[in-house]
Parts: C-alpha cells; sequence; structure tokens
C-alpha cells in the first residue's frame, strides 16, 4: 500500500466554483475526477489510459465529453503532452482528497473500524522538518495508512493562531499561552565549520573567520543575539533566511555559524562549546480545539515519543 505525504499546497475552491457556474450545471461525479487525476498524474492519453484500464480512445472521448459537459478546456496539448488548466489542476487536487477519502474508508472495514484516519495540517521551521521531523515520520507513518499529513514550514506562530494548522513543533523559551503542548527537549548552538574550510582558513580567531548567518527575517534568532554580544565587529559575509540554508552553506565550505546540536552532523565539527545563555527548548504545540480530534492526538502522541531527543 502506498503511503501519500501532501506537502506544503492550499486547497482551492475555485474549481467547485467554475463548475458551479458553468452554462450546463453539469454535476461532476467521481468518474470525471478519476478521468481528470489520470490525465494529470499521466501527462499522455496513453498513460491516463493505463492508468484507467481503458483504451486511448476512450479516454480521448471522455475528456472532450467532459469539457463539452463542463463549457471549459481543461488540457491543453503540446510537445510535453496534455497540460491541465488551473481548472483541472484545482480539480486533481480534490480528486486526490476523494481518493485518500475511499482508500481510508477500505481500510477502516478492513481493521473494523480502528483505523486513525483524516487530515492533520504540521507546521514547523525548515530546519526541524530536515533534522528531527522527517526522521520521526519515517518511524511511525508506516502504521498509519489512512492518515494524511499536510506539512508547511515556517518561522512563527501565526498557523495555529489563524487556524491554518492543527500542530506546530517550534524552537522557543516562550511558546504563546493560547497554545497547550509539552516541551520535547533541550536545544543548545555551536559554532561550527566543515573540515574542508577549516583546512583553507589559518589560526581559530572567531572573529577573522567567514561568517554565515540569518538575516533580518530572524531578527530574534538566539545565534544572532550572542553574536552581537560577544562578537560586535563580525559582519557576516553570508545572510540567509533561514536556519536550513546557514547550514547548507556551512556545509559547502563557505564560512562558520552557530548552528542547533540537531544539525551538526555530515562532517561538521564545532569550534565551541555550547552557547551559553543563547540555547532554546523544541515544543510541541497544538490548539486547545483540537485535542477532540483523534486524528491530532494521535499525530500529537506519536511526535511526542519520537521526538524524544538526549
Amino acid at each position: 500500500m502506498v503511503l501519500h505525504y501532501r506537502l506544503a499546497f492550499t486547497h482551492s475552491i475555485l474549481a467547485f466554483t467554475q463548475v458551479i457556474n458553468a452554462p450546463t450545471h453539469y454535476r461532476l461525479d467521481y468518474a470525471d475526477l478519476a478521468l481528470i487525476l489520470a490525465l494529470v498524474r499521466g501527462t499522455s492519453l496513453a498513460r491516463a489510459s493505463q492508468l484507467l484500464r481503458v483504451d486511448v480512445s476512450t479516454v480521448f472521448r471522455a475528456v472532450r465529453r467532459l469539457e463539452s459537459a463542463l463549457g471549459q478546456q481543461l488540457f491543453e496539448k503540446s510537445r510535453a503532452g496534455y497540460l491541465p488548466t488551473t481548472l483541472a489542476q484545482a480539480l486533481a487536487e480534490q480528486a486526490e482528497r476523494a481518493e485518500q477519502a475511499l482508500e481510508a474508508a477500505r481500510i477502516g472495514v478492513e481493521q473494523g473500524g480502528r483505523v486513525v484516519s483524516g487530515t492533520v495540517r504540521l507546521t514547523c521551521t525548515d530546519s526541524v522538518l530536515q533534522g528531527l521531523l522527517l526522521p520521526a515520520l519515517a518511524q511511525f507513518m508506516p502504521n498509519y495508512p489512512a492518515l494524511t499529513i499536510e506539512l508547511s514550514t515556517s518561522n512563527d506562530f501565526a498557523n495555529l493562531s489563524r487556524r491554518d494548522a492543527d500542530i506546530a513543533l517550534r524552537l522557543t523559551r516562550t511558546p504563546p499561552q493560547h497554545l497547550v503542548g509539552r516541551q520535547l527537549a533541550e536545544i543548545s548552538y555551536r559554532v561550527c565549520a566543515s573540515q574542508r574550510y577549516l583546512e583553507n582558513v589559518e589560526g581559530a580567531d572567531l572573529t577573522t573567520l567567514a561568517w554565515i548567518a540569518p538575516d533580518e527575517f530572524l531578527p530574534d534568532h538566539p545565534t544572532v543575539a550572542w553574536r552581537r554580544q560577544h562578537l560586535p565587529g563580525v559582519v557576516p559575509a553570508y545572510r540567509c533566511n533561514s536556519m536550513l540554508s546557514v547550514t547548507q552553506l556551512v556545509r559547502a565550505g563557505l564560512g562558520v555559524a552557530a548552528l542547533p546540536d540537531f544539525l551538526i552532523n555530515d562532517g561538521l565539527q564545532a569550534l565551541s562549546e555550547p552557547l551559553h545563555g543563547y540555547d532554546t527548548a523544541l515544543w510541541l504545540l497544538t490548539r486547545p480545539d483540537c485535542r477532540a480530534l483523534r486524528s491530532v492526538v494521535t499525530l500529537f502522541d506519536e511526535l511526542g515519543r519520537a521526538l524524544r531527543l538526549p
């Protein structure tokens, strides 16, 4: 059984608005959505016919008939194949959701209704995603084939406040009081560099090295505060809008940076002890109203177990 992770997208109701306003008021059914999804995935009549297990002429006639019924074009023919219009792309996203809901229903029947299903919206920073979340998901998500995750990366808490997300993983000392959750770990920062960079510089004076740092998108980041306090004369040679980008530049051998412990691996060498007084914490957070949702509670508990750090 294939487990689909859906990452960082916005669900649009434009497709249904356009369909309702179609001249014939044609009512879409699941077969129509399956047809559109197969052609979006296959990009050609031949591959779509294989996915649907019908012949090519049947797919061609079905698409022409559906476009006529809707009064709108769904695909544009090009050298690259059949390219979906905005309407077709939006309908394909809805078709995927219907496909997942049907699969969840089938699993529920097979498992006597005990299956955990639904969609949970999860937000975290890109560094937490790469360094902590992805390995954790790989541990337990195969046990939940009917559970879908919508994942977005962000550096603020507005997602939960606007109800754009159900669960957040955040590095902070002061989580918002309107959210509920638990602290999972203490996180320290250390100055580090790649071995390749260190081989090409002389001495270990931090003020003479090329620094890589977060830019104005993260003005209150602990590493920014530390550098301004302890190395006020240092002007970063590179500025990035995320800690993951900072880490990638360090790995590329372009300079040094203060990085969280969970990102210091794969050839990076620590040049300092933990930056005392500038540490932070990993928090797992949710909205109070989400605690009644089985899917959210299940993912919350699994993350709480999988993300326990030393």
